[in-house]
């Protein structure tokens, strides 16, 4: 005998129904259910101990990785703070919400996950950056915004650590809920992000100090001078900022090793911050009733191409985690991990759905869940996607941060440099570091001049 399991959700409870030979009971209901989105930034896809990184400790989203699904593909769809985050809220690609980098979306808030969960009886919360212009307090119950310093002046002129303070926050949003609402919080971490205008660029806690001082960081096999000059001329110049950033990071083996222990030691301490919160979701009884969400907002170069920083569609600033735990997941799916493409613009219509509210047309992303509801992540109702488009805007001018977009897939990616009007084409299974263009080889002409056309295609969709 086959069950199948129905979700059906109402504004105040949800009910799980079975079926059995085609009948429908109700078995169970619950308060609807809660959403934790705890969203770190400049984190790529390793940095986590349960992706295979042999350095960082993340204890407790190894722990959540175990309890829930981890996406191994999961992809920003453009990597750069501010525009990230407006993919977050809005479930839309750049081209659509029309953040370009330090601006503000132009999507209505009411076609927002926050904005549409607030007016479906949600308490709604946000603290930490928020980096889309002026903070929108107004919007939420509960909103605190704040990032840009590793150590941050508080009103009665004492310092706390950003992370800290994100923590202090999201217990005090969890502690004064009200209990007879659901809520959604959104935890954005400033960490692992550097502080820019400080030589020191990464400054964690104290107390995390002692972490990795007896260990050695690898350095990344493509962290060379030969990886960055075989990177377009535009790129491999003293004037680019991935490379101005190389070297207040990585220029030298000293400098490479301190500055990436105190990355991983700020990504310890924001581990230990998720693990004290969702600690209180258990306190509180809600754990089991609560949707669980973490990713960050884009990856990061660890000295790759002799780059520091994101921008551009190479793997290492595209990819990042993503960690779902979910009440409706079977046991047979937790500590699983999943290899599908899952996108930033997906987000938002999962969270909705998982509080029963319909995604408006306007968001472009799709809800994901059936990719871990289903007794069989791999046997879903309709294909799932094989490509994404990929997009960045000038940032500055085009010696800066030059605009780049792409079109990825698993197997091959096509880049694409609209102010030089560049193409470049790599082979991901045989080059997965992208050191070897192939837009030239004429045994590529005909691939290339399909995903190119498909580039186009892609390109028109994400408007």
């Amino acid at each position: 005998m086959k069950l199948h399991l129905q979700f059906v959700f109402s504004l105040s409870c949800f009910f799980v129904q079975v079926a059995v030979c085609g009948v429908l009971t109700v078995v169970a209901n619950a308060p609807q259910m809660n959403i934790l989105v705890l969203y770190a930034d400049d984190w790529r896809h390793d940095t986590l101990g349960a992706a295979g990184n042999p350095v960082v400790q993340t204890p407790v989203l190894d722990q959540l990785a175990s309890q829930g699904m981890r996406f191994t593909e999961n992809c920003v769809t453009t990597s750069i703070c501010g525009i990230s985050r407006a993919t977050l809220f809005t479930g839309q690609w750049m081209s659509r919400h029309g953040n370009e980098a330090f601006g503000s979306f132009k999507t209505p808030w009411s076609e927002t996950y926050p904005g549409l969960l607030s007016e479906n009886g949600y308490y709604v919360g946000h603290v930490g950056k928020w980096h889309n212009g002026k903070f929108p307090a107004e919007h939420f119950d509960f909103g605190r915004s704040y990032a840009g310093k590793h150590w941050t002046q508080m009103p009665d002129g004492s310092k706390v650590h950003v992370t800290k303070r994100n923590e202090k926050d999201a217990l005090e949003f969890l502690r004064t809920r009200p209990s007879e609402k659901p809520f959604c919080l959104t935890v954005a971490f400033f960490a692992t992000h550097a502080e820019d205008d400080n030589p020191l660029q990464f400054l964690p806690q104290p107390q995390s100090m002692d972490l990795y001082k007896d260990v050695t960081v690898p350095v990344p096999p493509n962290a060379t001078a030969g990886s960055f000059h075989r990177l377009p001329e535009f790129i491999a110049n003293k004037k680019n900022e991935g490379r101005n950033r190389w070297h207040w990071r990585f220029d030298t083996p000293e400098k490479f090793q301190t500055m990436m222990k105190n990355y991983y030691r700020l990504a310890t301490e924001v581990d230990s911050t998720c693990g004290l919160i969702l600690e209180e979701l258990k306190n509180q009884g809600v754990s089991d009733n609560t949707l669980v969400i973490f990713t960050t907002d884009n990856g990061y170069y660890h000295a790759e191409h002799g780059l520091a920083d994101k921008w551009y569609p190479h793997q290492e600033s595209i990819r990042v985690p993503l960690i779902v735990r979910d009440p409706r997941m079977p046991k047979i799916n937790r500590g699983k991990t999943n290899n599908q493409f899952t996108l930033s613009v997906d987000l938002a219509p999962t969270i909705l759905s998982a509080a029963g509210i319909p995604a408006p047309k306007s968001m472009q992303g799709r809800d994901i869940s059936p990719l871990y509801v289903d007794a069989d992540p791999a046997d879903t109702k309709s294909p799932w996607r094989n490509e994404f488009f990929y997009e960045h805007p000038t940032i500055r001018n085009i010696s800066f941060i030059p605009s780049s977009q792409a079109l990825v897939r698993k197997d091959w990616k096509y880049i694409y440099w609209p102010d030089f009007d560049r193409e470049q084409l790599f082979d991901l299974i045989s080059d997965p570091q992208e050191e070897h263009d192939l837009v030239a080889a004429p045994e590529h002409a005909e691939l290339l001049a399909e995903m190119r056309a498909r580039f186009a295609e892609l390109r028109a969709k994400a408007r």
